[in-house]
């Protein structure tokens, strides 16, 4: 089963007050195990970031300036997320925006699949605070490399806690498990050892071996 992990950055908070998309991000998962394919840009919003925007992510009005333009990547983007779940934390921001951009060059919305790992966070630990980070730091993922929002990174870490929020866990070296699983399987080989049965003939010596000693021993 394949899905997208998807993350976007943006101008700011609303599209009603026509903010626009700066950068997305996307990582396929096959199986939940990501694959080599990915799936990221830097777009020209055309327009000035906000002060907080920019404050979250870094990315600046110059350096933006000398990106593509939304309807330059449209068509590589919806080819890459075609038929595949998307996995979006808090989806309605990022889907807003996605949809906004796309009206405003003539294409659909986004009819893929949506899973919110904002709302299973939620549903999971109701009263918890379940942004990025506060799961990352329930399921000790490390995110130190996020000193800002860029998309690449934030759906390499959300990658992660889906996992951990569906109650999964990725492939690791469990050093622990292992030996114990040796220890486990020593124990059976031990317990289930073949049980060898003597001959007759072995018997028979056996009974005339008794017979000799006690003779010799006890009724001289």
């Amino acid at each position: 089963m394949r899905e997208i992990v998807l993350d976007t950055e943006t101008t700011g908070i609303s599209v009603k007050d026509g903010h626009r998309i700066v950068e997305i991000g996307c990582i396929e998962l096959d199986n939940l195990i990501p694959t080599q394919n990915k799936f990221h840009c830097y777009l020209n919003p055309e327009r000035k970031v906000s002060e907080k925007a920019f404050e979250v992510h870094g990315y600046s009005d110059e350096f933006l300036s000398k990106q593509k333009k939304f309807s330059e990547v449209v068509e590589d983007f919806l080819k890459f997320i075609k038929d595949k779940k998307l996995i979006i934390h808090n989806a309605e921001f990022d889907l807003a925006h996605l949809n906004n951009e796309l009206k405003l060059f003539g294409k659909n919305k986004i009819q893929n699949e949506i899973i919110d790992t904002l709302t299973l966070a939620r549903n999971k630990y109701p009263g918890s605070q379940v942004s990025l980070d506060a799961l990352c730091k329930r399921f000790r993922i490390d995110n130190s490399r996020r000193t800002h929002h860029t998309a690449l990174i934030d759906c390499d870490l959300l990658a992660k806690v889906y996992i951990n929020l569906i109650d999964q866990k990725e492939p690791t070296l469990d050093l622990k498990h292992n030996l114990e699983i040796e220890e486990n399987q020593s124990l059976k080989n031990e317990y289930y050892k073949k049980i060898i049965l003597p001959s007759n003939e072995e018997i028979k010596k056996h009974k005339e071996y008794l017979k000799t000693y006690l003779k010799k021993n006890y009724f001289n």
